[in-house]
């Protein structure tokens, strides 16, 4: 069992930058992949960002690509995000999540583990 911890995130105006940590916890050599979603406010939980536990191989979604940086530390089992020129829409809870998926995973379905989540808000 893996659990994920997550920290970060607040309120930040149109332009900032914030940053979200996610802490695995638990048998953490079974884990391959780590990602980061988000689900809008009434929108479904969408793909923001994965990450590569042993390549530290990255891939983001179009509309968070050149803003967003995911990266990992290996010596303290987390994976961050480094969020800059936040916009509005960006606003949302922000999920961690984590699988022993060797894949792209890139769909909420294909992870095993799931963060609480944590609230980002950009105002205009």
């Amino acid at each position: 069992q893996v659990r994920l911890v997550e920290s970060g995130g607040g309120l930040v105006q149109a332009g900032g930058s914030l940053s979200l940590s996610c802490a695995a916890v638990g048998r953490t050599s079974s884990v391959i992949t780590m990602g980061w979603f988000r689900q809008p406010p009434g929108k479904d939980r969408e793909f923001v960002a994965t990450v590569k536990w042993n390549s530290n191989s990255t891939y983001y979604s179009n509309s968070v690509k050149g803003r967003f940086t995911v990266s990992r530390d290996v010596a303290k089992n987390t994976i961050s995000l480094q969020m800059t020129k936040l916009k509005p829409e960006d606003t949302g809870i922000y999920y961690c999540a984590a699988d022993p998926g060797i894949r792209l995973l890139l769909l909420p379905h294909e992870y095993e583990y799931w963060g609480q989540g944590t609230q980002v808000t950009v105002s205009s």
